[in-house]
């Protein structure tokens, strides 16, 4: 080692010392004054709180919903971007399943903690250089290929919506799969994005742009709107699309609990619709209109638990008449390499159905609360 170095690193330890020494001092320095009343620097409690987790309560019937002291807990990080989470109650622990968008696997998480692929290759096709919309997570510029919505039938078979894969697939006990859905009247889909199951075997998705590297501008694209759809006795047909929307495009999707009504994020939009007879949907009326919207779950008495994607990491928590009852603030970490903490979905869980999964782009999280959600699969 030269003089040099040997000099710098001597300041360099000096400087870590007295760092260290006005950390401890400052610390311990419980005579300080407190600051006068009303003198706290708003913008530093702003910012401390937007750091960690936090429950926003509008409405005193959020507490039937979640204790204000209720628990954040991560169940896994360093993800590449997040979806789909359903849980799979197949034995008296049951499991988690998980999208990620960008590995191309699902993921399985048990409650001791043991986390493994559960299906890789989501995207298995050939075109690996046309498929797949480039997006943002953090500071990346990254490509969705994998998984999206997942969700369960009645037979406690896994319903894959694949954005690459322009497709619905049902993951079958033998791990074949089969394609319940990718085209209409002959055009392929454009990626489909999220997905339900009524109790009577049929099938809503939603279907946005990610399949296509270009996006809605995509040469490849071949149905020039964004609709969701319906899946019911091998056939496919449109209930619903964007064209009536200045933005955005169908992205989550939910039955309320008696099945009568679907839910439909659109843009701002969460628009709710009257389940008829045949399945197809009928009185579209506007449910909430919010900046941000993605993924969302209804409750066993109703409330809306929806997301707002890549924007702030945030789940609402709406009841069925339309009040906001609260909010679920993720925690928003500092530093670089820029971890992006969003909330992209949300889905029940724990042999009870009490347990809210949040999938969160680069983390998922687990937080109790006081009333189940709806689960699907077997009854």
């Amino acid at each position: 080692m030269s003089q040099l170095s040997v000099t710098a690193l001597g300041v360099r330890l000096a400087r870590a010392v007295i760092f260290a020494s006005l950390a401890v001092l400052a610390g311990c320095n419980q005579n300080a004054p407190a600051p006068a009343a009303g003198t706290t620097d708003r913008a530093s409690a702003d910012k401390a709180e937007a750091s960690g987790f936090a429950i926003v309560r509008l409405d005193p019937a959020l507490d039937a919903i979640i204790s204000s002291d209720a628990a954040l807990e991560t169940i896994g990080d360093r993800f590449g971007l997040t979806e789909g989470p359903v849980w799979v109650q197949d034995d008296a622990s049951g499991h988690l399943l998980f999208s990620d968008l960008i590995s191309n696997v699902i993921y399985k998480w048990t409650p001791d903690g043991q986390l493994s692929a559960f299906l890789e290759n989501v995207y298995d096709g050939p075109d690996i250089l046309n498929v797949g919309q480039q997006t943002r997570r953090g500071r990346m510029n990254v490509l969705i290929i994998g998984a999206n919505g997942l969700t369960l039938d009645r037979e406690g078979r896994l319903v894959v919506a694949s954005p690459a894969s322009r497709a619905v697939f049902r993951l079958e006990k033998d791990g074949t799969r089969t394609v319940l859905a990718d085209r209409y009247q002959g055009k392929r889909f454009n990626g489909p994005n999220d997905v339900v199951v009524k109790s009577n075997g049929a099938i809503y998705f939603t279907d946005g742009n990610s399949g296509l590297r270009g996006g809605a501008n995509s040469p490849l694209r071949e149905i020039q709107f964004n609709g969701f759809y319906l899946v019911r006795d091998n056939t496919v047909t449109l209930v619903g699309s964007n064209k009536e929307f200045s933005e955005g495009f169908p992205n989550g999707i939910a039955l309320s609990p008696d099945e009568k009504q679907l839910y439909v994020t659109i843009g701002r939009k969460i628009v709710r619709y009257r389940v008829q007879p045949d399945d197809t949907v009928a009185n579209a009326t506007e449910f909430l209109d919010v900046q941000g919207n993605d993924g969302l779950k209804v409750d066993v008495n109703g409330n809306v638990f929806s997301t707002t994607g890549a924007g702030p990491g945030e789940v609402r928590i709406t009841s069925s008449e339309g009040k906001r009852l609260g909010t679920l603030r993720l925690p928003q970490p500092p530093g670089e390499p820029r971890e992006q903490i969003c909330a992209t979905n949300v889905g029940f869980g724990d042999a009870d159905g009490k347990g809210l999964y949040i999938t969160a782009c680069t983390h998922v999280y687990h937080v109790r609360l006081n009333s189940p959600g709806v689960r699907p699969g077997p009854r």
